[in-house]
């Protein structure tokens, strides 16, 4: 499978190419990403409602959190689908935002203005999002968790159908008439005892408790790991006699015959495995749709992240250009992002500069951008990295 790729969102103003027009602009950007480093495309952002500076700085901090709740829905999404497919290839089919695959949805991303109007003010389309965010975080949550716990019942009904005699269901093994039933003073146990230990077991076991019935070992079935026995002892020191049998390392099996009982579990089998299937597809068909919601509410957040940081850093009124670069790996997009580091480091102001070969370095390291993160993240232009996994 191949790796995905990095997409690069980043804003600069038009003043970067002296016609200050978009269009030039844009094949600015291009030309300095450099095609051997990555794609570059127009990505289109409406004009939203602008309020204070205030309330843009905390808007800023707070989309900033939003995006990386949301980033953990797409990725909780993406390991349900992987945990309930596993194949790969089928994973990635699953994975297309609103019909489309991952990039040709980004390549011809248009802002949906019927659920969020650009018209509205911020605090209002960050509420939405918000909320839509924890909603599929939410539905994602409890049917995967009803998958696994449906799965799980299931994985055990088939373990006692299937294991050892120390765990198997006993109804299709011990004959009824094997078991002392209605009996006032005595009762048989049901024992399952390692093959390795079945000799020391028939020498012992009468007189591992009192009161145990000699000779009453009575040989029920055996597999390749333990054979049951059947013993019968007092009920006055039952208890006794399953402590002693657990401290020989015998297992001691509860079992309580049941009319049709061999019947009722082969039901029981189909019936939670029929659940099984049922909630399994429920699950894919409700992954499959969370994984393109939850991007589509990615992508508008990060739209409304580079709008709310233009404006913060470029000022108004608005005049800029935004693009999405497209990088196949980790090293093309370092090397884009170097290019324009090198390029455009000096709408930083002072907090790039050059050293004595001409290098750009960070003047300030104290420096914080608008969005609220340290120095580390900080590049001269607004400037959003991100993947699918």
């Amino acid at each position: 499978m191949s790796k995905p790729s990095k997409y690069i969102l980043l804003s600069l103003p038009n003043s970067i190419v002296p016609s200050h027009h978009r269009d030039d602009a844009l094949e600015a950007v291009s030309t300095t990403v450099s095609p051997d480093n990555g794609s570059t495309t127009s990505f289109p952002i409406p004009e939203f409602k602008i309020g204070t500076l205030d309330a843009l700085v905390q808007q800023a901090d707070e989309l900033s959190k939003l995006e990386a709740s949301c980033q953990s829905v797409v990725a909780k999404v993406g390991d349900a689908l992987k945990n309930i497919l596993e194949d790969e290839a089928q994973i990635e089919q699953m994975k297309v935002v609103n019909d489309k695959p991952v990039d040709q949805y980004l390549r011809t991303f248009q802002w949906n203005k019927v659920k969020y109007r650009a018209d509205k003010p911020l605090a209002e389309l960050i509420d939405l999002l918000h909320k839509e965010a924890a909603s599929i975080d939410n539905d994602i949550r409890f049917k995967y968790s009803q998958y696994n716990q449906v799965k799980n019942t299931l994985s055990t009904l088939q373990r006692k159908q299937a294991g050892n005699l120390s765990t198997k269901s006993l109804a299709s093994v011990v004959d009824p008439k094997t078991i002392i039933q209605d009996s006032e003073y005595i009762e048989t146990h049901l024992v399952a005892v390692p093959a390795q230990l079945v000799k020391d077991f028939l020498k012992t076991y009468e007189t591992v408790a009192p009161m145990v019935v000699p000779r009453s070992a009575q040989l029920v079935a055996s597999d390749s790991e333990f054979t049951l026995y059947a013993v019968t002892a007092f009920k006055k020191h039952s208890v006794e006699f399953v402590h002693k049998c657990r401290e020989q390392k015998w297992i001691p099996r509860d079992f309580k015959y049941v009319e049709g009982g061999k019947e009722e579990e082969r039901k029981e089998v189909e019936r939670v495995g029929g659940d099984e299937r049922k909630v399994w597809g429920e699950t894919l068909r409700l992954g499959r749709t969370a994984w393109s919601e939850a991007v589509m509410v990615w992508i508008h957040i990060l739209v409304l992240r580079v709008f709310v940081e233009t404006v913060l850093r470029y000022g108004l009124p608005l005049d800029f250009v935004c693009a999405l670069v497209r990088t196949q790996t980790a090293k093309h997009a370092d090397r884009a992002k170097h290019n324009l580091e090198d390029k455009y480091s000096y709408l930083a102001g002072n907090a790039f500069g050059r050293d004595k070969k001409g290098r750009m370095q960070r003047d300030d390291p104290g420096e914080m951008h608008a969005g609220g993160e340290g120095s580390a993240d900080y590049t001269p232009y607004v400037f959003y990295e991100f993947e699918f996994n």
